[in-house]
């Protein structure tokens, strides 16, 4: 029996997660549709990050900049300080950007297709067809990794992800309903994320089970299948506390461009790769290597000469590309040390700044 849209929006009238950027059944019946604003900013929070860590980010922001024109206007700084922590930086660059084109250029409007919203800064073909078919009722084939994992099964696809996805998309787009797709958007990706799960799904209750191949033969937790990861590579370096008699610390905007783009951060010294450089092709993520055959970066690397003490264990943090291990240097100097490029962020405003995970990790290491 082969699976049908109208079964899963069945079972999805009865147990669609409550979520803040949807418009519920009842809203929806009384012709009531989804912002596209709000639609947009969850899927691009969304990108590789679970729902429970997206929602605090998602109120925070929607409480400071409600609509489009506002997060256009609003202090780059300031959407970096909100953003901090969510990780995947050029994410939020992208977004300021994509909200002064749809302020500056289009009143404020989003495009309504899939071929519009692609032309934005920083849309993909997954945030386009997602906000074509949630917002504007596209009848666009949303496939994420919740998608796959529900297609790869139904279909007990064999082909290995990445090469699984056109297909994947192709079958989805077969399976879109013209009079509800955000709703069946909405619906594939709640079954994934609820029952079937990567680990241990809940066949039982899957309004698709009947017509599930893997199912059927009893290999659910086989698919999707992936193709074989290389290692990923560890680079090493050093990061520098250094602070003042009245608890400040020297913090620095990152460079605009590159990793951790226009955050803030201790000064570090380069992060290289036993080879000495940073790799010029990244890899797909993997497990890392070994970090002891990498060299040590030493005091010799830090900003200005002071009394560096490097803290007994280094800080370890992994990146989608690269595994990092940082040596983390203490330093205490007299009021009125120059800050460089960079400014002295009083102790009560530090948690403040648009800092990283990872130099969250380094404050910590040094004791903040």
């Amino acid at each position: 029996m082969p699976v049908a849209a109208a079964d899963l929006l069945a079972w999805y009238d009865r147990h669609a997660r409550t979520l803040p950027w949807r418009v519920g059944p009842a809203a929806r019946k009384a012709g009531g549709r989804a912002d596209p604003y709000r639609v947009w900013l969850s899927e691009v929070m969304l990108q590789q990050t679970t729902v429970a860590a997206v929602k605090d980010y998602f109120h925070r922001f929607t409480t400071l900049w409600p609509t489009v024109g506002a997060l256009a206007a609003a202090d780059d700084e300031a959407v970096m300080k909100a953003w901090a922590g969510l990780g995947y930086y050029a994410r939020a660059r992208n977004l300021k950007r994509c909200a002064e084109v749809v302020a500056r250029e289009r009143g404020g409007r989003f495009p309504e297709t899939e071929a519009g919203l692609l032309a934005l800064p920083g849309i993909g073909a997954y945030t386009a067809a997602a906000v074509a078919a949630i917002a504007f009722g596209a009848p666009a084939a949303v496939v994420d990794g919740n998608v796959e994992r529900v297609v790869t099964r139904v279909l007990a696809l064999a082909t290995p992800l990445p090469a699984a996805k056109a297909p994947v998309r192709a079958f989805v787009a077969t399976l879109v309903p013209p009079d509800r797709p955000g709703e069946f958007a909405e619906a594939m990706m709640d079954l994934g994320a609820t029952l079937c799960s990567p680990r241990r799904p809940a066949c039982a209750l899957c309004p698709w089970s009947g017509g599930c191949a893997a199912r059927a033969a009893g290999t659910q937790e086989n698919f999707p299948v992936k193709a074989p990861k290389p290692d990923r590579p560890v680079r090493r370096g050093a990061a520098f506390v250094a602070i003042r008699p009245d608890g400040a610390v020297l913090v620095e905007k990152r460079p605009e461009k590159g990793l951790l783009g226009g955050m803030t951060g201790v000064p570090t010294s380069a992060w290289v790769t036993a080879e000495g450089s940073a790799p010029k092709k990244r890899g797909r993520p993997a497990k890392a290597t070994a970090p002891a055959a990498l060299p040590a970066a030493g005091a010799g690397a830090a900003p200005f000469p002071a009394g560096w003490q490097r803290m007994t264990a280094p800080v370890e943090h992994t990146f989608t590309h690269f595994h990092l291990v940082l040596e983390v240097w203490l330093a205490h100097v007299p009021a009125g040390h120059p800050a460089g490029d960079g400014w002295w962020s009083p102790a009560g405003a530090l948690q403040g700044e648009a800092l990283p995970s990872v130099f969250r990790k380094v404050l910590a290491a040094a004791g903040l």
